[in-house]
């Protein structure tokens, strides 16, 4: 486990609050962490995948507003100066990833293309 001083990933306060009632509802939360990384797939390529799991040997972990937070290697270079917030709307409530890496998006939302990904403008 690698202990990142600078957060490579904030969270909102809505998100640290909502973060640490769902793990105050789980026996094992002590060693629980957020996970937040990136997977191929969806429309654009890139999908994001929150959970709770424990850190793992070559994760990047740091503390936000005293909520664990891990980010593999591979994931880190996609997400880094991401904002994790929790919003609730009328199409429902979940947590949103803000990330300044990314160059387009799905009409659905639910995948994203970032800066090194882009297909390069041709005029």
């Amino acid at each position: 486990m690698t202990d990142t001083t600078d957060a490579a990933i904030t969270l909102t306060d809505k998100a640290a609050e909502k973060i640490g009632e769902l793990l105050g509802g789980q026996a094992d939360s002590g060693d629980q962490a957020l996970r937040v990384a990136v997977r191929g797939g969806g429309c654009s390529g890139f999908q994001y995948a929150l959970a709770f799991d424990k850190p793992k040997d070559d994760d990047n972990v740091f503390e936000v507003d005293g909520v664990a937070v891990v980010v593999d290697k591979v994931s880190m270079q996609f997400v880094f100066g991401s904002e994790v917030d929790y919003v609730e709307g009328l199409q429902g409530a979940g947590f949103q990833v803000n990330n300044p890496n990314v160059v387009a998006a799905c009409g659905c939302g639910s995948s994203f293309q970032v800066k090194e990904d882009a297909p390069p403008v041709t005029a």
